[in-house]
């Protein structure tokens, strides 16, 4: 590999987000890690009755603990134009995959709208299709060719169709590798110009206890539900779920595009261990060592240079002293002993996500060398005896720790181990800090915030989370105003309700967003006017030259639970509105056509059948074929009841 293109060959980090136990996206992951915080819970009733699992007679589970992520039926349907009745038919994974893809493309500074058409690709890595298992189970008569839906290869398609991305599309399943074998491929797609912005993911939602069983069987999960990484008494792991998205485009081309770079991927390596180890299951020395000295060697990095390892640590009691002997092996060498390499786990704060596991690590390490600190790793009472620990200058960090200050940009690796005996290893260098912008200070000028969201409800809940954010203690206080304004207009997507206000200072914006827009005549206020009645403002035509992106509060998503055989009828409305609300993907009144709120013929029917046998009635042909709007079929419902009453 050539070490002397390094730097051309880099991809930046410019985005992320997930949805990960005890954390709705990277910050507050980072809370969680900062406080020492195990975010493992019981299991949730609503997964699988672990009381009759338990009392079964069979085989038990191992153990009743495991890392949750709240609400996985809750979906904002609306904003993806999908019925009720189609939300609550797909997969919570592809749900909860495109909310977080959108956070992490906001998280970018990156408008879908000017990526529609583009050759961006999306890798996600996943090993379960759990909900199209269940309902499979529920016999030939609930099979439905909705199901096609849920096959796993739609993952990311589902992605690639929404946004309209042309690039590749691939689902990547290397059992816990994944997601960060999702990541060397699209590092290879940007390096290649195949794409020119990936979105790489992992997600991994259990809802079924057949995986954790077979574990049981094997030893691999812990008795207590806690991944105890290097510790004597680490017994295996507990299983979690996990949704993450990390944004990634080639280094020079995000330079020149004044992107926010959280982190720099300088080289990977993915490899199989082949037959170093007497099974396919054995994990191997030989096979961890290479990988990591390809990994490094791709990198340009010499492996004694490196600060911190997220390791795939999983609290297997057989894998985690051979990790650490091969971390020891080729990062400990050379290294001297009063700088030992840290090395640590988010597996011992939120559980193992299996294929989402190793996204979760990178995240980790991104906000590691953000932040300049490594957080305490979990659960370790007495380093494991069979790691020569001082002699491999390894430590895991047990409190707080400042990354070491060696006047150049820190860097980390992240690893992943798969059961496919396929190993993978990430390096990352931290960002270079963004030079401050010339010649804009805090003058007293003006400026325009535009804010939109695609429904009345989720600007509300917009416009107070700015309003919050603006005020003095509040987020966005660290951030100057020009380039929060510009972040708002040229690098957020725009929805159909508005609203935009004008202010001088955070104070002025924030209050100027709670009280009734005040139009003074001046240029900015027309533009500010034109905004909220739909036309497009254009940053470079107002106030010439472009910001800096910064980050700002993350989409408000109106969600609703969504899960087979609950109903979604709330009451309010007539008999058709209800029913329309299951199947229309958009919002409506009497003067909406049918096929613009989404209904096609064939839907049409399910709904006239629907209607009809609510009220008990045959379907009428005649006035069948004479609905065309939702007036006409509010009309004919009436009708229906009519008659039946």
């Amino acid at each position: 590999m050539n070490r002397s293109d390094v730097d051309a060959r880099s991809v930046a980090v410019i985005g992320m987000a997930c949805r990960l136990p005890g954390a709705s996206g990277p910050d507050e992951l980072w809370a969680l890690l900062r406080g020492g915080v195990d975010a493992t819970s019981e299991t949730p009733a609503d997964r699988y009755d672990v009381e009759a699992q338990q009392a079964s007679g069979r085989e038990r589970i191992a153990a009743r603990r495991a890392g949750y992520v709240d609400g996985v039926a809750e979906f904002d349907a609306e904003f993806f134009t999908m019925s009720s009745s189609e939300a609550t038919e797909l997969d919570p994974q592809q749900r909860l995959l495109l909310m977080t893809a959108w956070d992490a493309l906001e998280d970018a500074g990156q408008r879908p709208d000017l990526l529609a058409g583009s050759r961006t690709g999306v890798f996600v890595g996943n090993s379960r299709a759990d909900y199209l298992e269940l309902a499979l189970r529920r016999g030939q008569e609930s099979i439905t060719a909705a199901h096609l839906n849920n096959f796993r290869s739609l993952l990311p398609a589902r992605l690639s169709h929404f946004f309209d991305f042309r690039g590749p599309s691939v689902v990547v399943d290397t059992a816990c590798s994944s997601s960060l074998v999702a990541v060397h491929q699209a590092v290879q797609s940007l390096r290649a110009g195949e794409s020119p912005l990936a979105l790489a993911a992992g997600v991994s939602i259990p809802l079924r206890p057949d995986e954790s069983l077979v574990l049981s069987h094997s030893g691999g999960l812990a008795h207590d539900g806690r991944s105890k990484f290097g510790d004597a008494g680490a017994d295996g792991y507990a299983p979690s779920d996990a949704v993450a998205v990390l944004v990634l485009k080639p280094l020079a081309d995000a330079v020149a595009d004044g992107d926010r770079i959280r982190a720099v991927i300088r080289g990977s390596a993915v490899g199989n261990d082949g037959r170093t180890s007497d099974t396919v299951l054995n994990p191997s020395l030989q096979g961890q060592v290479d990988v990591l000295r390809w990994a490094y060697e791709d990198a340009g990095v010499d492996p004694a240079d490196v600060d911190y390892v997220e390791a795939h640590g999983s609290g297997s009691p057989a894998l985690d002293p051979l990790e650490l002997t091969a971390l020891g092996q080729v990062l400990g060498a050379g290294r001297p002993a009063d700088r030992p390499l840290l090395v640590g786990s988010v597996k011992t704060n939120i559980g193992h996500a299996e294929a989402g596991g190793g996204m979760a690590g990178l995240i980790k390490a991104v906000l590691c060398l953000e932040h300049g600190q490594v957080p305490a790793s979990l659960h370790l009472d007495t380093p494991h005896p069979r790691v020569d620990w001082d002699g491999l200058r390894l430590a895991v960090p047990r409190v707080l720790t400042q990354l070491p200050d060696r006047d150049r940009a820190a860097v980390a690796g992240v690893g992943g181990q798969g059961s496919s005996a396929l190993n993978a290893h990430v390096v990352l260098r931290q960002a270079q800090p963004p030079a401050a912008p010339a010649g804009f200070a805090e003058d007293g000028t003006p400026y325009l915030l535009a804010i939109s969201a695609h429904s009345p409800a989720a600007l509300e809940a917009l416009t107070r989370s700015y309003a919050a954010w603006l005020r003095p203690g509040g987020a966005g206080a660290q951030y100057a105003l020009r380039d929060i304004c510009y972040t708002a207009l040229a690098r957020r997507g725009h929805h159909a309700h508005r609203t935009a206000v004008l202010g001088r200072s955070h104070e002025e914006l924030a209050e100027a967003l709670t009280s009734a827009p005040q139009l003074d005549g001046r240029p900015l206020s027309a533009v500010a006017d034109r905004y909220r009645k739909g036309e497009d403002a254009d940053w470079a035509a107002v106030f010439g030259a472009p910001g800096r992106p910064v980050p700002l509060p993350a989409y408000p998503w109106q969600t609703r639970r969504y899960w087979p055989g609950e109903e979604h009828d709330d009451g309010v409305g007539d008999l058709a509105d209800r029913v329309l609300r299951e199947h229309a993907r958009t919002g409506f009144d009497d003067t909406s056509t049918l096929a613009d709120i989404g209904i096609d013929s064939l839907a049409k029917l399910r709904i006239a059948v629907e209607l009809a046998k609510r009220c008990r009635r045959e379907v009428d042909p005649e006035g069948f074929g004479r609905l065309r709007t939702v007036g006409d079929l509010r009309q004919w419902t009436r009708q229906l009841q009519a008659v039946d009453r």
